[in-house]
């Protein structure tokens, strides 16, 4: 489980087919001398495991579902990536409950300035944007973000100036594709819902 709080900014270092899949290599600021093989670490929202450590980096195994339901498949190395490692039980909490399981990926209409900030307007499945709410969570490239406005197939952020210079926001343009990870407790609802 994760908040959706960037923790570091990483780099694809390498890249290399594997048996359909892909095995990346993720340079870090993180001190993996106190990571375990086997520790999940959020990449740009979407939970992988660590299978290899060295001093600055470490490696993950992407499976080719993983590669063709989020923006993993296009990745090339030299990209920049949020990162953020799994919380521990009483850690505080400060964006919204994230299990780096992404449900679809959306396209970035619009980035507009805002006094300091920018509004960012993006672009989803119709079928996922029925658990998108105004003033509800959505986690984007893995950042909890609370929701501005909502349409039909669309949904609006504000981005405040230090969320654009620690996670990916700073260089999102339209055009660009991403991540998104419905708000855990609205897909429960809609479940419920469903079969009420």
């Amino acid at each position: 489980m994760f908040t959706g709080l960037i923790t570091d900014q990483g780099e694809i270092a390498v890249i290399q087919d594997a048996n359909g899949g892909s095995r990346m290599e993720i340079r870090t600021q993180y001190d993996t001398s106190v990571i375990d093989v086997g520790a999940s670490i959020a990449c740009n929202g979407c939970c992988l495991t660590a299978v290899e450590l060295s001093r600055d980096s470490f490696v993950v195994e992407v499976s080719k579902e993983t590669l063709s339901r989020t923006t993993l498949g296009n990745w090339q190395a030299g990209r920049i990536i949020n990162l953020e490692r799994s919380i521990k039980l009483g850690d505080e909490m400060g964006g919204h409950l994230v299990s780096g399981h992404v449900d679809c990926t959306a396209e970035v209409i619009s980035r507009e300035r805002d006094g300091e900030s920018y509004r960012f307007l993006f672009r989803l499945p119709p079928e996922f944007a029925r658990f998108i709410a105004a003033k509800g969570s959505v986690a984007v490239d893995g950042v909890s973000l609370t929701v501005n406005e909502v349409g039909a197939d669309q949904f609006g952020v504000n981005i405040i100036p230090h969320t654009c210079a620690v996670t990916g926001f700073g260089a999102l343009k339209p055009g660009d594709i991403v991540n998104i990870e419905i708000d855990m407790l609205a897909r429960y609802v809609a479940r419920l819902l469903n079969h009420a």
